[in-house]
């Protein structure tokens, strides 16, 4: 038995759930007589739009089909190996499922050791392999390919990534090390660091290509049999393949440089994945590729057995199946159909509302406002949009002309919404504004028609409360930008049906929104939590910290702008509307900044001055600031905003404000941004002990975001 076999037995005992990939092999012969080939077909038996992935066993699997072509091509029995996927997926990478249950750091490393030493077998063949990324390819799906001697890959692949920084690890099968050396260590960057921390971008087929991973592009309609007459054009050398010469020397090391800065900007140190692959592509710059796995191998074991893999792998679970799958939804056969939709304004968030559901809906979506001007420049936008898509080729003139007939604007809301099934309003955030809306809406829509609001802090319930049928008024809470942030807070009323809630998660779905159920309750989830968080900040600055200590103070969490940023991107009038919101109901936790009600007032639309380049404190916002004399360091800034999400979160669960604490996690990854090393942020205050400090207990159960006891 090799050392190979007896690791991944001994390493298949930690995996017991595993979903086992079988590697067939079967035999062709070549076109034009290049001679008979060995082609294995990487499949785990599931039906075609389950992923294929790698654990101990599958490992094995493809061991033992690598020991039948070795051993057929040291007899001169075949002239090549090929290797590929089921329909529409190659593999996407390790088995997670197993990975964060591991509980020893000699465990995770055989795990890194085994997939070394399955994946190493190709290139040592003694014929030439060949990987066809026939579909998604993630992970180790991708680095079992770069192992290989040559790559082809279908210009209908959806996905290709190296997502594992992340999720808190490195690539660990060789993507750190042998990508640099095949594209060079810029181009690597790109894909380890900046996609994957890039909110984990995915490359289509084409772009493969023209990064030099793929040494070929075909159609997907028959990409296989292509690969074939490809490869064969390879072995009997009318096609060579030529790799540019890769720059070892100064470009390198600047790649390097410029990985660290974006790393920096993303998780300012907070999270060590991105560091430890960039430790390793550093190194490969050397060439010594078993250096690098040795490299890989270690980082790997030493971030399976740290926090934030835990947490990225939770944050995952909860984006692909709790969010897909929400807590609390009604019987979706509840839902009614929906097709029309009516739009209340046509400003900034209307118009993106109104573009969104053109696009997911392909129903008629008509804008009103008050004067004509407004709506059409609502309408205009929509149009212009539409124009920008088309000359990106995202749809065709077909399309984007059907789109553009599809949209319309009236001023008359009995001419507009006479037939519409669900009718949305995001005018000003004035509860007396909105229950006239409604009120207006109400008599002249169907009896049928969904009311959905989407405010972002006001009262549901009581924006229904003068309405003849208050049951079909549902909270319908997007995020901004629309188009990028995936979060739907759906809130429901005290009196919202289960026929209104099952309509608005199917509408939410068909919109391929993470939708999440919220009990209406003041600012709901993601504004609450950021809410308070800010607050804190701003308490401190307004009590006599500089600004600069007290944003600096939560870098260590790694979010994707600092505070006072974020509050720039909100904008501070909405903000300060928010606080105040939130202040009325909550007076002894939440405060209103004197000092941002000053940079309000004054017309400022943030606390910062980009003339520099960066971000400095604006003197005229310097100007404005009223401190007192109390200064605390960053420790403790951290410690107190810290402890003031902590406290929150625990009243919002004890509120029923959402079902559980993944509910949360799930708002701030999709609606904020929060990076998912972090899980959101419940697992971080369990793992910081903040949980304990001041709700006398962890978020959540042992193990679950954790490692296991």
């Amino acid at each position: 038995m090799s050392t190979t076999t007896e690791l991944l037995k001994g390493a298949a005992e930690l995996f017991p759930d595993e979903v086992v990939t079988s590697a067939h092999v079967r035999h062709l012969d070549l076109p034009a007589g290049a001679g008979r080939f060995a082609l294995v077909t990487l499949d785990n038996g599931f039906d075609h739009t389950k992923p294929t992935t790698f654990g101990p066993a599958s490992l094995a699997n493809l061991n033992a089909a690598i020991d039948q072509v070795e051993k057929e091509a040291a007899a001169g029995e075949i002239v090549g190996v090929g290797i590929t996927g089921k329909p529409f997926i190659f593999a996407v990478g390790a088995d997670l499922k197993g990975v964060e249950l591991l509980k020893e750091h000699k465990d995770a490393l055989a795990i890194g050791k085994g997939g070394h030493e399955v994946f190493k077998r190709l290139s040592a063949l003694a014929v030439p392999t060949f990987a066809y990324y026939n579909g998604a390819a993630m992970g180790g799906g991708v680095e079992v390919g770069l192992h290989c001697t040559y790559r082809t890959v279908s210009k209908a692949l959806p996905a290709f990534s190296l997502p594992e920084v992340f999720l808190g690890l490195v690539p660990g099968w060789g993507g750190c090390t042998l990508l640099p050396n095949l594209i060079g260590a810029e181009k690597a960057v790109s894909v380890v660091i900046e996609n994957s921390l890039n909110q984990n971008k995915q490359l289509k087929g084409a772009q493969v290509f023209e990064l030099g991973i793929a040494d070929a592009l075909f159609e997907g309609a028959d990409f296989l049999e292509q690969s074939l007459i490809w490869t064969a054009s390879v072995l009997k050398g009318d096609v060579v393949v030529d790799r540019p010469v890769i720059d070892r020397g100064e470009a390198w090391d600047q790649a390097v440089a410029k990985g660290r800065f974006i790393a920096d900007s993303k998780v300012h140190g907070a999270a060590p994945a991105a560091y430890r692959a960039l430790d390793i592509i550093a190194a490969a710059k050397n060439g010594d590729l078993q250096q690098g796995y040795d490299a890989e191998d270690q980082a790997l074991a030493d971030l399976i057995m740290g926090g934030e893999l835990r947490a990225g792998i939770y944050a995952f679970n909860l984006v692909q199946k709790r969010g897909k799958r929400p807590a609390g939804a009604p019987d979706k056969s509840l839902a009614r159909p929906v097709t029309k939709v009516g739009v209340v304004g046509a400003g900034l968030m209307a118009s993106q509302l109104a573009l969104l559901f053109l696009r997911r809906l392909e129903v008629p979506v008509v804008v009103t406002d008050i004067d004509q001007e407004r709506v059409d420049k609502g309408v205009g936008y929509v149009h212009a949009e539409i124009d920008k898509l088309l000359a990106k080729r995202r749809v065709n003139q077909d399309k984007a002309n059907r789109l553009k007939a599809l949209v319309s604007g009236v001023l008359d809301k009995a001419e507009g919404f006479a037939d519409a099934d669900f009718i949305i309003e995001a005018v000003f955030e004035e509860i007396g504004v909105k229950q006239q809306v409604f009120a207006e809406v109400e008599a002249v829509a169907p009896a049928h028609a969904i009311l959905a609001t989407n405010t972002s802090s006001l009262s549901v319930t009581e924006m229904a409360s003068k309405l003849k049928n208050p049951e079909r008024v549902v909270g319908f809470h997007f995020f901004n930008p629309v188009a990028i942030l995936p979060l739907l807070e759906i809130v429901r009323g005290e009196q919202t049906d289960d026929a209104s809630l099952a309509t608005a998660f199917a509408v939410a779905k068909k919109l391929k929104k993470t939708a999440v159920l919220v009990k209406d309750a003041p600012a709901f989830v993601v504004n609450r939590i950021l809410t308070r968080f800010m607050g804190e900040i701003q308490n401190v600055i307004d009590e006599g910290t500089p600004v600069e200590v007290a944003e600096k103070a939560v870098e260590p969490l790694g979010l994707p702008m600092s505070p006072l940023v974020l509050l720039e991107l909100v904008g501070p009038a909405i903000g300060l509307h928010v606080s105040e919101t939130l202040n009325r109901a909550f007076p002894d936790r939440f405060t209103v900044s004197a000092n941002l009600a000053a940079v309000v007032k004054a017309g400022k639309r943030g606390f910062y001055v980009y003339d520099s380049g960066k971000p400095e404190l604006d003197p005229e916002v310097a100007a404005l600031l009223k401190q007192g004399d109390t200064v605390l360091t960053e420790e403790q800034v951290r410690a107190r905003v810290l402890d003031a999400v902590a406290q929150e979160i625990g009243l919002m669960l004890e509120e029923g404000v959402v079902a559980e604490a993944q509910d949360i996690d799930l708002c701030l990854i999709t609606g904020a941004g929060w990076p998912f090393h972090l899980g959101g942020i419940t697992p971080y205050l369990d793992r910081e002990g903040v949980s304990a400090r001041v709700n006398g207990k962890p978020f959540l159960e042992p193990g679950a975001a954790s490692v296991p006891a």
